[in-house]
């Protein structure tokens, strides 16, 4: 996976201002990882199923995630950000 542009859905961008901020610390420095190395195992990334299958999920800490959507083969949408019961949300 070569990730050439991520974009913000205005409910990632609501829940990012939103956070504390050491998550807020967190949440970036991941989506560097995320943008040089995807497959990184600190990310934790996997697929989700059921309602939210064809989204992924990367982690940030135990409690947060940030949930994504591969748009095409390199551009990819962050569609939310939050808590792990943020899959409830969506």
């Amino acid at each position: 996976m070569i990730i050439k542009s991520i974009e913000y859905s205005r409910k990632f961008v609501k829940k990012f201002k939103k956070l504390p901020q050491h998550i807020v610390k967190i949440a970036i420095e991941k989506e560097k990882l995320f943008k040089n190395n995807p497959l990184h195992p600190s990310l934790r990334l996997h697929a989700l199923h059921g309602n939210l299958q064809g989204s992924w999920s990367i982690s940030l800490t135990s409690n947060y995630r940030i949930i994504f959507k591969q748009m095409n083969d390199d551009n990819i949408v962050f569609a939310s950000i939050g808590k792990h019961d943020i899959y409830k949300c969506l």
